[in-house]
Parts: C-alpha cells; sequence; structure tokens
C-alpha cells in the first residue's frame, strides 16, 4: 500500500470519530471554557474542525507561522457551520494527498517562525504528526470539555459510558 493511501485510510477514519464528536457540540455552550486558562468549547470545536485544513499546507516544502500574521482561528456561529467547515476541511485534506507518491511524502516539510527553524520532518510524518495526531489530541480535550456539559460522548475506539456496546 502506498503512504497516501496509508493516510487517506487513517484521515477518513479519524473524520468519521471525529465529525461524531463534533456533531453532538452544544451550541448554547460556544463560550464556555471549564478553566481561565482553557479555550471555549468554539474555540476548541472550531480548531479540531480547522485541523484538516493544515494538510495541504504540509505538502509544501514549509510553512512559516511568521508570515500568518493575518491568520484567525475559525470561530463556529453553530454547529451546521462547526460540521460544514469540517467536512469542507476533510476533503480538501484529502483531495490534496491523493495521487501524491512515495517520493514526493518522502520530502522534508518544514516548520519555521521566521528564521526560527520549529521542526522538519518527511511530508508524510508531518500529515500523521502535526495534523492527524494534533487533531485527535485535541479530540480527547473535546471529549472532556463535553463530559464535563454531560453531553453524551459518541464511540471513538469503543464504547463510553454513554454508549456501551460495540454498536
Amino acid at each position: 500500500m502506498s503512504i497516501a493511501n496509508e493516510l487517506i485510510r487513517d484521515l477518513e477514519a479519524e473524520a468519521k470519530k471525529t465529525r461524531a464528536m463534533l456533531a453532538v457540540v452544544p451550541e448554547t455552550k460556544l463560550d464556555w471554557k471549564p478553566h481561565a486558562k482553557s479555550m471555549t468549547l468554539g474555540g476548541l470545536a472550531g480548531h479540531v474542525a480547522e485541523n484538516p485544513a493544515w494538510i495541504s499546507a504540509m505538502l509544501e516544502d514549509e510553512m512559516d507561522f511568521g508570515a500568518m500574521k493575518d491568520y484567525r482561528p475559525f470561530a463556529p456561529k453553530d454547529r451546521g457551520e462547526l460540521l460544514a467547515a469540517f467536512d469542507k476541511n476533510v476533503r480538501a485534506g484529502l483531495d490534496a494527498i491523493r495521487g501524491r507518491s512515495d517520493a514526493f511524502l518522502l520530502g522534508t516539510w518544514t516548520m519555521r517562525n521566521g528564521d526560527k527553524v520549529l521542526m522538519s520532518a518527511p511530508k508524510h510524518d508531518a500529515i500523521r504528526g502535526t495534523a492527524i495526531h494534533h487533531w485527535i489530541h485535541h479530540r480527547g480535550q473535546l471529549s472532556v470539555y463535553l463530559r464535563l456539559l454531560d453531553v453524551p460522548l459518541p464511540q471513538t475506539y469503543g464504547p463510553t459510558a454513554d454508549a456501551p456496546s460495540f454498536g
């Protein structure tokens, strides 16, 4: 199996789990946060929805945060906007990966902030670690927010207290 096909398989599997989590985000609580140092629920959910959009940037040779001064994080107004953005970003990520050769995906991607190099890795590692795994990490945070709000959690890798069977 090609590296691109492996990434696509992982991305599709995680997208399905993530969409289910985003689908239960309560619209009336988007400004809520569990702690003064925490992001709001809407900010965290928006970050999760935005994450797949970064995949195409990881297929370039580098990404420079120093050049992104006009960047504003996605802040959804409601669940419909949240899910639409997520679906669009997943499609764009999948489309960006499709047809890429192993040789291309083994090429180096560099993340920098101006002159400071933050990391360099093969493009496929950057996609898996900095996009997909980063997104899984924030989905886990989102599940804690939702649990604190007493929102029933969908299954991710297995049953939850709210969905106790492998259905």
